[in-house]
């Protein structure tokens, strides 16, 4: 299969459109990564995306839509969901809520749970392709499971190229980092993945606070996505909260950066959280790749902060450090 990559203009649109309305693979840029593509409806094209990642079926995936009202066609909303809904979308955040009766989201994109994970993403380009389509589309990281998730067009076809039919080039992704699931399906929200929205903004909008639930090992079937407790991994082994870097490492740094390493790749060198999240992924790339280049033996990263955005960046960073079964 020949990969084509598409532009970000209104013929780039419809084409990838009409490969989706076809039962076809199409990755797109959002506001957080860049996502792969299928009508969420079509049995065989949701199996496609697990077979061209090489996914586990146990493992659900977001469908998005091109507004809240669509949205809240295929599942439950509550009125805590309407409000999350008009604070943050379209933006960075999935909610997780039972099916309605009236949903057409297959149960292979749902791994066969009770709920379903919905949002409605930002970016003109994206919401143009949604709304083209007219119907749910899931769209998992456009990667390899569990390696690291793609931030431009670039890194979609340096993993998936001859798997998918297409990539629709919008640009690089400025949140970088996967949108925040909450799980609003029981009596209580539950913080399922930290993402580009902060627990704080959710824990004000909602006047509660918002649990947090274990992280799941490898065995565990997920509720959501990007649970798994191995995830986001390059090659290189990746060791974290380091206060010295040997010559043999190289260095993911969070502002000023440590000495001793041939091969530095800074987050922030202000300590921008919000520019750390966006070059994250991009730097686990470039240090992966070059530092294998260079026969280094792993990737030491500097502490992040734990609040705010920073949340979502080591959470990342601990999934990419996890023991590889």
């Amino acid at each position: 299969m020949q990969t084509r990559l598409l532009p970000d203009t209104p013929a780039g649109i419809e084409t990838a459109s009409a490969i989706l309305r076809a039962g076809g693979l199409v990755a797109f840029g959002t506001e957080t990564v860049y996502g792969l593509g299928a009508d969420a409806g079509n049995d065989r094209a949701v199996a496609a995306i697990y077979a061209a990642k090489g996914r586990p079926g146990r493992n659900p995936l977001i469908s998005h839509f091109a507004s809240a009202k669509a949205a809240f066609a295929q599942v439950e909303a509550t009125e805590l969901a309407r409000l999350l809904a008009a604070r943050f979308w379209p933006g960075p955040l999935t909610m997780v809520l039972p099916h309605s009766p009236g949903c057409t989201i297959s149960p292979i994109a749902t791994a066969g749970l009770g709920t379903a994970a919905v949002r409605v993403p930002a970016g003109a380009t994206t919401l143009a392709l949604l709304a083209a389509c007219g119907f749910p589309v899931v769209a998992p990281s456009a990667n390899p499971s569990g390696k690291v998730s793609p931030s431009d067009a670039q890194h979609v076809m340096a993993g998936l190229a001859g798997r998918i039919d297409a990539v629709l080039d919008c640009g690089p992704c400025p949140v970088g980092v996967e949108s925040t699931i909450i799980d609003l399906s029981g009596p209580r929200p539950v913080l399922l993945r930290p993402g580009g929205i902060t627990l704080e903004a959710l824990e004000e909008a909602c006047g509660m606070p918002v649990a947090l639930p274990q992280a799941a090992s490898n065995d565990a079937r997920p509720s959501a996505p990007g649970q798994l407790s191995s995830h986001y991994a390059p090659g290189l082994p990746v060791r974290l909260d380091a206060t010295a870097v040997g010559t043999d490492e190289a260095l993911l740094a969070f502002g000023a950066p440590l000495a001793g390493s041939p091969l530095v790749w800074n987050l922030s060198e202000s300590g921008d959280l919000h520019e750390a999240a966006a070059r994250l992924f991009a730097g686990l790339r470039f240090l992966d790749m070059e530092g294998q280049r260079r026969g280094l033996v792993g990737i030491a990263v500097q502490p992040v902060p734990r609040h705010a955005l920073g949340r979502a960046i080591r959470d990342r960073l601990t999934r990419a450090a996890c023991p590889r079964s």
